[in-house]
């Protein structure tokens, strides 16, 4: 099915726009979600800290005046005549925020009511008597225990068509052994507690006691019928953790609406929670969302049809150029696009720069047709500036090679592209890190790699670059099989031979079929000492030639000699076990880099370490 141009146009422009101006709205819109979100919770946590501040000043004066009206009343018991009833009537009945004090007197586990004062003016406003205190005890159950261990209790005191009111225990009398004989406890004024709470807002505010029982709430209502906030999460992680003030992200598991939530703890018992929902908070960003698409969808229909008329205008100049581009694909560079195309604009631009196309597609052809006779090079600078020719030069190189440990075992058990794979997750790693050190991958053999330092271009710290290329890589095969065994894969073990000599390095081959690499008793003996790795049971292994060139900046143990097909003398081998830097060493191990030593073909073991 033929599509018209300028379909396509327009087509590729609203996708250039979607794709330009869509993630742009989203991306904005989530970083404004984002930082509504973030300011909200630093508002939500100050907004908690600010109250909990408030309440512990109410808190503390209330405690430090009942404990004075509580003193009072017991001297006023147990010591009638040194004490004054004025002083009892200005700390306590003149208090309009007092409704009740009581003292109880504690005996093993009997509790007993010694004296209590109440405001019976203020009950008779609700129809009540003095008897209302002991019918709110009896359904409070206040943790007197808890008093007596020396803990200050508050509790919403809130009953019937009582009077609002919270009761605060707090320890009275001590013994002389330091054990707590007598408490009090003082009925509040709810309202007290209430006002700091009583401004309407988004932001919802409430303080519970240590069972998550309401106290204060904006809706006084639902603090005067003391509901239990314990089901939210939020105040279930305020009860459970001992950090003092904590911001989190909820769902309420009764509405499963999303609220940012705080919480603030006082050092009377009390917390402070502090909650709005996500909604609000995100509502701003999703407005924004909406006002960007609204803003994308006005662009792209301007754009449609701006790019629809401005289309017709290129339909046979182009259609032109498409025949040409036929001609082209056939393999014939030889025709001129501005000997057809005549205009003069960017049309004509496009048939000159069709005409450097392919005058540059002549010259790609060219040298696609070199390098096809150099298959696997990594030298293509030495190609594209030398002329090409059957040679070589005697170079000074340190030659690497690797391979896997039970290659052949694992490939029989998995299918090819399990086994490709895996092979070209490891290349991609290795060859990177050979890459990195200025190392020249050669060709790979199977599962095996061959690498160069110093050819085609040396330098003097090729044997260091190389040894700190060995030791990345043994890093690097143990990040790849930490991501292996997360995925369920067997764990790669490599061996890595590494020797510095004299190569002989250039191109061979026939005119036809060319290759550039390394060649020489160098290779053979690199070859030999990878081999070697298994009767050492160790990942890398180097001979005292390229020791010798490193001086002192690695860390080496001598591991053994061993004589090797087609060497008369026995080799001398070493471990790397990490590098010195600033003076420092880093012992570089894991757990591939020693195993188990076990026979190797073509290696004959002379003496270990």
């Amino acid at each position: 099915m033929k599509i018209p141009i300028s379909t396509k146009l327009v087509g590729v422009t609203v996708a250039l726009l979607l794709v330009a101006t869509v993630p742009i709205a989203l991306q904005t819109s989530k970083i404004f979600a984002n930082s509504s979100m973030q300011r909200e919770e630093y508002a939500n946590q100050a907004f908690a800290a600010s109250r909990a501040t408030e309440i512990e000043n109410i808190l503390s004066s209330l405690v430090d005046k009942s404990k004075i009206s509580a003193s009072i009343l017991y001297k006023s018991v147990t010591n009638p005549a040194a004490t004054s009833t004025d002083e009892f009537e200005l700390n306590f009945t003149k208090d309009k925020r007092f409704i009740s004090v009581e003292i109880l007197k504690l005996q093993g586990p009997t509790v007993e009511l010694i004296s209590r004062r109440a405001k019976d003016d203020f009950l008779k406003t609700f129809n009540l008597g003095p008897e209302y205190i002991t019918r709110v005890r009896d359904q409070q159950k206040f943790p007197i225990r808890s008093v007596a261990q020396g803990s200050v209790e508050i509790r919403n005191g809130s009953f019937g068509k009582g009077p609002a009111m919270v009761t605060i225990g707090l320890p009275l009398v001590k013994d002389q052994q330091g054990r707590i004989t007598h408490v009090a406890l003082v009925d509040v004024d709810l309202s007290v507690l209430q006002k700091p709470f009583g401004e309407r807002s988004e932001r919802t505010f409430f303080l519970v006691d240590r069972n998550g029982e309401l106290i204060a709430h904006q809706d006084e209502q639902k603090a005067m019928a003391r509901l239990s906030m314990a089901a939210s999460p939020i105040v279930q992680k305020a009860m459970k953790e001992q950090t003092p003030r904590r911001q989190m992200r909820f769902v309420d598991p009764d509405t499963g609406a999303e609220f940012i939530g705080a919480y603030n703890k006082t050092s009377f018992g009390v917390t402070v929670i502090s909650q709005i929902p996500q909604e609000l908070v995100l509502e701003p960003a999703q407005d924004a969302k909406r006002q960007a698409f609204l803003i994308t969808g006005i662009v792209l229909s301007l754009a449609l049809f701006f790019i629809f008329v401005f289309s017709m205008t290129l339909t046979s100049p182009i259609e032109k150029l498409a025949g040409l581009i036929e001609i082209v694909s056939k393999g014939n560079f030889d025709v001129k696009a501005t000997a057809h195309v005549k205009s003069h604009d960017e049309v004509g631009d496009l048939a000159k720069a069709f005409d450097h196309m392919t005058d540059g597609l002549k010259e790609r052809d060219k040298v696609k047709s070199l390098f096809s006779k150099f298959h696997g090079s990594s030298v293509a600078e030495d190609l594209i500036n030398k002329d090409i020719g059957v040679g070589g030069q005697s170079k000074e190189v340190v030659v690497f090679f690797s391979d896997i440990r039970g290659f052949t075992a694992f490939s029989e058990k998995r299918k090819p592209e399990e086994v490709v794979a895996m092979l070209n997750e490891y290349f991609a790693v290795m060859v990177g890190i050979i890459n990195k050190h200025g190392g020249v991958v050669d060709k790979f053999i199977g599962d095996a790699i061959m690498a160069i330092w110093g050819a085609p271009k040396g330098s003097d710290r090729d044997p260091h670059n190389a040894l700190r290329a060995c030791i990345e890589m043994r890093r690097g095969l143990e990040k790849l099989n930490e991501a292996r065994i997360a995925r369920g894969e067997p764990a790669l073990m490599i061996g890595m031979g590494l020797h510095a000599g004299t190569a002989i390095s250039g191109t061979i081959g026939s005119d036809e079929r060319m290759e550039y690499t390394v060649i020489g008793n160098t290779v053979n003996t690199a070859s030999r000492i990878e081999a070697s790795t298994k009767a050492f049971g160790a990942d890398l292994l180097v001979t005292d030639d390229v020791i010798s060139r490193v001086g002192e900046e690695f860390i080496v143990d001598y591991a053994g000699s061993a004589e090797v097909k087609g060497r008369s003398d026995a080799l001398k081998m070493y471990k790397i076990r990490g590098y010195v830097e600033n003076g420092e060493k880093h012992i570089v191990a894991t757990p591939y880099s020693d195993y188990e030593a076990e026979g190797a073909d073509k290696v004959k073991i002379k003496d270990a370490a």
